[in-house]
């Protein structure tokens, strides 16, 4: 499966992912973040990503590598 866009959802608080196979994968950024330990700076490190890189934020969820 291969990416082409991926967009933050501010209505959802999610990320968006659209791929070449046309399906839609939703990533919902407060299950994501649910059991992280974060201060106000690192909470808003992961709102940035969130926003301005959402593909990266996605792929670090994937991942399992959510750690601020």
């Amino acid at each position: 499966m291969k990416f082409i866009y991926a967009k933050y959802n501010e209505k959802h608080n999610s990320i968006d992912i659209t791929t070449f196979d046309g399906y839609l994968l939703r990533i919902d950024c407060n299950k994501a973040e649910d059991g992280l330990r974060t201060t106000p700076c690192s909470q808003c490190a992961s709102d940035v990503l969130a926003i301005d890189e959402p593909l990266e934020y996605a792929r670090l969820c994937l991942e399992g590598n959510m750690q601020m």
